[in-house]
């Protein structure tokens, strides 16, 4: 709806197009609430976009459909990038989703008046009863720092820049960061024809397998869930001895919490194993100490040594990126995260939602669906206390 001093107005507005933001404008639409999604890039799935070529879901297929609409078994047991791609495009058109690409949202502030929120956006300004924000948890790659980097003679690129190892076939090539994504590559990098590949990790991470004897481990961490962590601790750990075994003498010696304490303390997920393990041990892939710095062409350990590699893949993790939007709201807490989530809104921000923003082990996509659910409930409640608020009372509010 256009106003008369043209301003539009939205019962529900939700900040991002990829699964997160899809999943709940389709649970909102089902329930006959009018959601229109707003997306910076010019499509859906922009981040799934920007990931390597070889990237597969490391949740199953079965346990990573948006609410709605399933993923074909053609796709497979593990979903490629591309399988993620196409089937986030069919879910919008699937849904009929009013998605409107290439509008950014610079800021939130609260619409008093209508009891509502004023978005800055590219396209002007924008009003609306609900917001929901889901701009994604990997939104902004973010490149350390360290000490001498801009004078690095050799190839220093986030690992949201790679695509494939072809342009490292026959080099030296040092992977920072020993998360999935880090871990992945290194893998691709071997399989690709690198030189030599080496992997520079800080602090020791949890090492379990994507799946056991069939079984995958997203399937342990729904169950898990309903267990006390430290008991779900306990049970990963002598999953990973048997699985994984002890990779001390290949330069990564135990963790220094169980998985699914890292997962709450530290937003720390463990590496769900695609081939690591068994480069680690035939000597394919070399773990070296963390990067401190560079000095001209080598780079520097915290062990003391220098290594000069060729190149250097840092897969340092992201930003949520939600400073300039509602970072004057006191709406984010550690790591830029929000402080609420799901069906839980802020004193602060009444009427705004978050989703995505966490990094469950029992599946990014299923938590989705999930939390959409939850969102989707507690808007339809606000819409019935307000129709059920006294005809002045409603007349106030719409003052």
């Amino acid at each position: 709806m256009t106003t008369q001093d043209n301003t539009e107005r939205f019962e529900t507005l939700v900040i991002g197009a990829g699964p997160a933001g899809l999943s709940a404008a389709a649970v909102l639409g089902r329930a006959g609430i009018d959601a229109t999604v707003l997306e910076r890039s010019g499509d859906v799935a922009a981040s799934w976009r920007r990931h390597y070529d070889r990237l597969h879901l490391h949740t199953v297929r079965w346990l990573s459909n948006l609410p709605g609409y399933r993923f074909s078994r053609r796709h497979g047991r593990w979903v490629s990038r591309d399988g993620v791609i196409g089937y986030l495009e069919r879910y919008a058109r699937h849904h009929d989703l009013d998605v409107r690409t290439g509008v950014e949202v610079r800021r939130l502030d609260r619409d008093e008046a209508d009891q509502g929120w004023v978005l800055d956006t590219s396209e002007g300004e924008l009003r609306a009863r609900f917001v929901v924000v889901a701009t994604g948890y990997n939104h902004t790659p973010v490149l350390p720092d360290w000490p001498g980097r801009d004078e690095f003679t050799g190839d220093l690129v986030h690992g949201q820049d790679y695509r494939n190892p072809e342009p490292y076939r026959g080099r030296d090539v040092l992977v920072v960061g020993s998360g999935n994504t880090g871990a992945e590559i290194a893998v691709d990098l071997v399989e690709g024809g690198a030189a030599r590949v080496r992997i520079s990790i800080r602090t020791p991470p949890n090492v379990m397998l994507r799946e056991v004897n069939g079984i995958p481990s997203q399937v342990t961490g729904v169950l898990m869930r309903y267990v006390p962590i430290p008991i779900a601790d306990r049970i990963a750990a002598a999953s990973a001895r048997l699985a994984v075994g002890d990779l001390s003498e290949f330069g990564i010696p135990p963790a220094p919490r169980g998985p699914f304490t890292r997962a709450i303390l530290e937003d720390a997920i463990p590496i769900l194993d695609v081939g690591l393990v068994p480069m680690l041990k035939k000597g394919l892939v070399e773990v070296v100490a963390a990067l401190e710095g560079f000095d001209g062409p080598s780079v520097l350990l915290a062990d003391g040594s220098r290594i000069e590699p060729d190149a250097v893949i840092a897969c340092a993790g992201y930003a949520r990126g939600l400073e300039p939007m509602v970072g004057h709201l006191g709406l984010l807490g550690f790591k830029g995260r929000p402080v609420v989530h799901g069906a839980e809104t802020h004193p602060n921000a009444p009427g705004l939602y978050f989703i995505g923003y966490t990094n469950p082990i029992s599946g990014m996509f299923r938590e989705f669906g999930i939390v959409a659910r939850r969102v989707a409930r507690a808007i339809a409640r606000e819409r019935r206390a307000a129709e059920a608020a006294p005809p002045a009372e409603r007349e106030a509010i719409a003052a």
